[in-house]
């Protein structure tokens, strides 16, 4: 990603935020050969509006006026957003290995810069063997992610993650998320499609997980298998 969007931000607009008025706008597209021919800025202004003159197409007033107005909704936006409390933080975790690495990576994840994918394979409460594929991002932002850093909940795979397989009753299911879409009818097996960059990461262990991935697993007696899957969806500057 170019180092000045980054810097300015996803909501950057780069005329609603260079240009106080529409006429600067306009000025803008002048060129000083066509001063010097029409002598006339007003006219200038006028012939480029109409795209006789100027580089490209040019929006209109009412255009602009409308791109000020959301620039400046999303300037009061960012200044009165309070930075989200980690729901890791201050959570001493460092006796599980699961748990630690989900804290390593909250503030990523939930930034949009990285995209992690966590199986999980365990018995659940009834004895039956469970697995699936969460979308970790998804989770912070659909539950309370506390009360399994504090330990009063333990993480499990749900038939509403990604995917979710239970061995004993043969349940299958799979559903896709804001981040991931699933793809499980092809002849490479499971993989999920990143939307955000359109990236596949393959799940099988005798694959490459795919471009901007890393697949970590995780040596734990808290789970029968943990393996993370973590896909980096914004460059680092």
């Amino acid at each position: 990603m170019d180092d000045d969007l980054e810097i300015k931000g996803p909501s950057y607009d780069p005329i609603a935020d260079e240009f106080a008025t529409y006429e600067d706008y306009l000025d803008s597209q002048i060129t000083s050969t066509d001063m010097y021919y029409l002598e006339d800025v007003e006219l200038a202004r006028h012939l480029v509006e109409l795209c006789i003159r100027g580089n490209g197409e040019v929006i209109k007033r009412e255009e602009f006026e409308s791109r000020k107005d959301a620039a400046e909704a999303a300037r009061q936006a960012r200044l009165n957003k309070k930075p989200k409390k980690l729901a890791s933080q201050g959570k001493v975790v460092e006796d599980s290995p699961l748990l630690q690495a989900l804290k390593d990576r909250e503030e990523a994840v939930r930034n949009g810069k990285l995209a992690t994918i966590i199986f999980l394979r365990d018995k659940n409460s009834k004895g039956q063997e469970v697995s699936g594929y969460i979308d970790y991002g998804h989770r912070l932002k659909s539950e309370s992610f506390e009360i399994y850093f504090d330990r009063k909940k333990r993480l499990m795979p749900k038939p509403s993650d990604l995917s979710f397989y239970n061995w004993e009753t043969q349940m299958s299911t799979s559903n896709p998320t804001p981040s991931f879409q699933v793809m499980a009818d092809n002849e490479a097996g499971l993989l999920f499609k990143n939307k955000r960059d359109r990236k596949v990461i393959n799940v099988d262990p005798r694959m490459k997980p795919g471009d901007n991935s890393i697949r970590t697993e995780l040596s734990t007696g808290e789970y029968l298998q943990v393996v993370l899957y973590d896909h980096v969806t914004r460059r680092r500057s």
